[in-house]
């Protein structure tokens, strides 16, 4: 895939991803807005039948990393994350991708509140053993950053329903995948607070910022 089609989608995820938030925003802090699509609910109060909003969250997932351990939400209970799509293979935006990541671990390396998880869109190439290699030569560690690896299906959906990132095959595209160069910032609640480019170092300065900031909301509570 090259890097305008990469441009485009990562536009349409945002697009997308902030028009749902807009809602949101009109009564949160307007650089943290919950992104994703809302969910209406019936519930009974005071013996009556009323309607609530639910905001989107990231679903259940259960992946093995370059350990050969299992990660799911729990992995992430009180961090905040950084969520990507890849595969090692990839020919295009991936090696940018990685490189610019690899800005936010150095950032928090140090700081057991976040954490950085890739997800292969080729698990049958990018077994575990191939990951690990990948995350040695990054010089790069879990906890802090998980290279995670699944059933295709689950991953695909798991990026675009959950993410709301665009993560499947496409034979058409150069390395016979199509995906986005999308950076998604995930708080401790399991909520999508930012979209960013991941090709793009002023987008990836801007994250990085934006989980300092992020974090600091938690202090004040």
């Amino acid at each position: 895939m090259n890097k305008f089609k990469s441009s485009i989608l990562f536009t349409l995820t945002s697009l997308i991803l902030v028009a749902c938030g807009l809602e949101n925003q009109k009564n949160k802090k307007a650089e943290f807005p919950v992104l994703g699509r809302k969910q209406y609910v019936e519930k009974i109060v005071d013996g009556k039948t009323v309607t609530d909003t639910v905001d989107h969250t990231i679903p259940d997932f259960k992946l093995v990393n370059q350990d050969s351990n299992w990660v799911t939400p729990e992995t992430f209970d009180g961090k905040v994350y950084v969520a990507d799509f890849f595969f090692t293979s990839c020919p295009t935006i991936c090696p940018t991708m990685k490189k610019e990541m690899l800005r936010v671990y150095e950032a928090y390396k140090e700081n057991d509140e976040v954490a950085i998880i890739s997800h292969t869109i080729d698990p049958e190439y990018d077994t575990v053993a191939l990951l690990k290699d990948f995350a040695e030569k990054l010089d790069v560690q879990a906890p802090k950053w998980h290279f995670v690896t699944g059933e295709k299906e689950d991953i695909y959906e798991l990026g675009q329903k959950g993410y709301m990132v665009t993560a499947m095959e496409d034979e058409n595209e150069e390395g016979g995948y199509l995906h986005s160069g999308a950076f998604v910032l995930v708080d401790k609640e399991r909520k999508i607070r930012g979209v960013y480019d991941g090709t793009r170092s002023e987008e990836v300065d801007k994250l990085i910022t934006d989980i300092e900031l992020l974090l600091a909301t938690y202090d004040e509570k």
